[in-house]
């Protein structure tokens, strides 16, 4: 095995796994970016999701040769001190409950935000949809998107 060089959170770094590797176990296992969650493994919860060049992606399913070469943002890497404005905007709304599926939603919604700065409800309703929570926070969560686009 040759070893496969990423770039994590604007960090370059060379891995040594093997090729087929879920993205998501090189960066839990193999990096220590737990905030990473594992949930289904089959890319149907969102849990697992981080942005490959800003673009949301599940981590589970993805192998771990399909990011070589590109941008691999984790929620770690979204704000070393939680100022982004979807982590704010998460606190202020009270959104976690478990908070297991979280680092997903956050992710996800970030990536809506990048792209469509002032989202319909509907635009958050696709956006979000694959990221399961199971405490049942939506409500929460459209409000936090809502509130990060304002005052983002």
């Amino acid at each position: 095995m040759a070893p496969i060089t990423l770039t994590v959170n604007g960090r370059t770094q060379q891995v040594d796994v093997d090729p087929d590797t879920p993205l998501l176990w090189v960066l839990r296992d193999t990096l220590g970016f737990t905030g990473t969650k594992y949930g289904c493994g089959v890319a149907q919860c969102g849990a697992c999701t981080v942005h490959i060049a800003g673009n949301p992606v599940r981590a589970c399913v993805t192998p771990v040769t399909a990011v070589a070469g590109a941008p691999v943002t984790t929620i770690e890497g979204l704000s070393a001190d939680v100022t982004h404005a979807v982590q704010k905007a998460w606190i202020a709304e009270s959104v976690p409950q478990c908070g297991y599926c979280q680092s997903g939603q956050i992710m996800s919604a970030a990536a809506l935000l990048a792209s469509k700065p002032h989202p319909t409800d509907d635009d958050i309703d696709r956006a979000m949809q694959g990221n399961i929570c199971r405490c049942g926070t939506y409500d929460r969560i459209r409000r936090a998107v809502h509130r990060a686009a304002r005052e983002g």
